[in-house]
This record gives structure tokens, sequence and C-alpha cells, in this order.
């Protein structure tokens, strides 16, 4: 009982420390891994995410939402985000490094 009480004491520690780690993607950015490679030994004609400005990430995912930017999917995937979404899976794309 005591070793339970210990652990959800500490849990609200280390759900704030996840939910703002610098290294923790924020919601939604798992799923571009499935087509954005993440190396840059990896051979696709879908560009890389990491390390882009943040400003053009942004800028692109609203064109694609809006239709303005053609696309097969990311119309479809970027209309399924919000704003702020957007933003901070942008930023923490900027701020990764290979």
């Amino acid at each position: 009982m005591r070793t339970i009480c210990i652990m959800l004491a500490a849990l609200p520690l280390f759900a704030s420390s996840v939910a703002f780690g610098a290294d923790a993607p924020p919601p939604g950015a798992a799923a571009c891994s499935g087509c954005h490679p993440a190396t840059l030994s990896a051979e696709t004609a879908v560009p890389r995410l990491v390390g882009r400005d943040a400003a053009q990430l942004v800028s692109a995912m609203a064109a694609f939402r809006s239709g303005q930017r053609p696309s097969t999917v990311m119309d479809r995937i970027a209309k399924g985000f919000t704003d702020d979404e957007v933003r901070a899976i942008a930023t923490w794309y900027a701020g990764q490094k290979d």
C-alpha cells in the first residue's frame, strides 16, 4: 500500500515532465513519421521535417488545408489538426536535429 501511495504521489511530477519535456513530441507529431523520414539516410520523395523552419511548415500545412497546394493525402491530414496543433508540431520538428 505504501508503495502505491508513493507512486501516486510521484505521478504528477512524471506527467508534467513528459508533457513539457523539450524532447517529447507534441500530440500528432508521431503521425508525420509514417511518411516523412526522420533521418538523412532514408531515400524518399517525401521531404524530411526535422530541422525545417517552423514558419515554412505552418505555411505548408495551411496551403494543404486550403487546397492551394496539391497533394495526395496531406490535404486531408492537414484538416485533422487545429492551428495550435500545427504550430506545436512545426515548432517541435524545427527544433529537432539529426
